[in-house]
């Protein structure tokens, strides 16, 4: 065996190993869904990475005490644990306006804020590898990133006002985020609804099939029940109409994307802001999962600060996310912490496959800069939790001012050196995958 072919063997077996830590419960419970999931994330080196945060935090563990522009502050930050370039899009926020940001706060966690940082370069440059941009291209655009990063959490820490450093929304933004964002407004409740629903007896259900699941009559009372503890968990602003909770119907779901394989879940049809049937919300209930990104940071303070992982979830997405969704929640259903939010007709993703112009990704890299500059600047001694009691802006900022060239040469090189690893992963997961070597497969 030549000494590559070993260490294809022994990554491999580091591979297979951290599969069975983050995936193996669920794995054995629905191994369908993660043949789909295993499946997708075989299509590209993009489509495994943004599947295997738990491979990348493993690796960056060495990290966990310390690291460059790392220190008791900037070390203990909200971040969002699985920081990728598909990993933003377009919401309704709690005053009503479409806003683009980061979204899928699953991942969510408090830890170093490189971390969510190297995250996003290694993905840039796996995008870049896949439209077959350069290395030097590749080099511009993760140091525009870092430069939108670093010029976006100065003017925050130095107090600039919410018009200089406004959120990206139809007034502000523009390219592919403000088309994102002019897609989301073209849609309406009424598509989501008539996808997932039907009138009967002038009240609407939700519509067999579709992926829609019967619940028994125990399985129901169980979620209804969950349902009430959710309540418990919603500000008092979204309370102002108890009648908008009035529940109509109750289906099961299962989760078969890359980051939901195998997770149960329930979709609860509810009355909504009026009577008309065009005004019915669904929201979903399911399972939270275990963050990456826990597995490798070791403050007790920070994993005892969470009931579960519903409660975590959520509690981080508010914290990063300024008006975050109104119908966001967390409840228990069979011991287990579970996330509850609203299926949004309003969600559009970032869609990556008509950018492929150079000067068009690096004015996409720096607004996504800013936004994730925005986002950890939100989550601090002003977010209502105690959880980091300093300005985070300030801390970030200091940080990086010690070294300000450093602070874009680390990300370039992060990103060359993982995004050629997550290459090789790649290859190495196929042929474990393909060759039937992924146990309970």
């Amino acid at each position: 065996m030549s000494e590559q072919q070993s260490g294809a063997e022994d990554r491999g077996e580091r591979i297979l190993a951290v599969f069975e830590t983050a995936f193996g419960e669920l794995l054995a419970a629905d191994p369908a869904a993660f043949q789909v999931k295993f499946r997708k994330m075989a299509g590209s080196a993009f489509a495994f990475y943004r599947g295997t945060a738990a491979l990348f935090y493993d690796d960056l563990a060495q990290e966990a005490s310390g690291g460059p522009f790392l220190d008791e502050r900037t070390g203990r930050v909200w971040i969002h644990g699985d920081l990728h370039a598909e990993n933003f899009g377009t919401y309704m926020d709690a005053n009503g306006r479409l806003v683009f940001n980061v979204n899928d706060f699953d991942e969510a966690y408090v830890g170093p804020f490189t971390w969510d940082l190297k995250r996003f370069a290694a993905s840039v440059a796996l995008i870049g590898y896949a439209k077959a941009l350069s290395d030097d291209q590749i080099t511009e655009l993760v140091g525009i990133y870092a430069a939108a990063y670093r010029e976006r959490i100065h003017a925050l820490a130095t107090g600039a006002k919410n018009d200089e450093v406004p959120p990206f929304t139809l007034d502000t933004a523009d390219g592919p985020l403000l088309g994102a964002l002019r897609v989301a407004r073209s849609l309406t409740r009424f598509s989501l609804l008539d996808s997932m629903t039907e009138i009967r007896e002038f009240e609407r259900r939700f519509a067999p099939g579709a992926g829609a699941i019967d619940l028994d009559a125990a399985t129901r009372y169980k979620v209804l029940a969950a349902f009430d503890g959710y309540l418990e968990t919603l500000p008092e602003s979204s309370l102002t109409r108890p009648d908008s909770y009035r529940v109509k119907d109750v289906v099961g779901r299962r989760g078969i994307g890359i980051g939901s394989a195998g997770l149960p879940s329930y979709n609860i049809l509810l009355e909504g802001n009026s009577d008309a049937l065009e005004n019915d919300v669904v929201i979903y209930l399911k399972q939270a999962q275990t963050p990456a990104v826990s597995r490798h940071v070791r403050d007790a303070s920070v994993r005892d600060y969470f009931q579960h992982e519903g409660h975590r979830t959520v509690i981080s997405q508010r914290a990063l996310q300024a008006h975050a969704d109104p119908w966001l929640g967390w409840t228990e259903l069979d011991g287990a912490g579970q996330l509850v939010a609203e299926v949004s007709p309003y969600a559009v993703d970032l869609d990556w496959s008509d950018i492929d112009e150079p000067d068009e990704i690096a004015a996409v890299v720096a607004d996504l800069g800013r936004a994730t500059a925005t986002m950890h600047a939100a989550a601090d001694d002003e977010s209502g939790h105690s959880l980091v009691p300093f300005s985070t802006e300030r801390a970030i900022d200091a940080a990086i001012a010690a070294d300000e060239d450093g602070f874009g040469d680390l990300l370039v090189d992060f990103a060359h050196g993982y995004g050629a690893r997550a290459r090789r992963d790649h290859r190495i997961f196929v042929d474990l995958f393909r060759n039937g070597r992924i146990p309970g497969l």
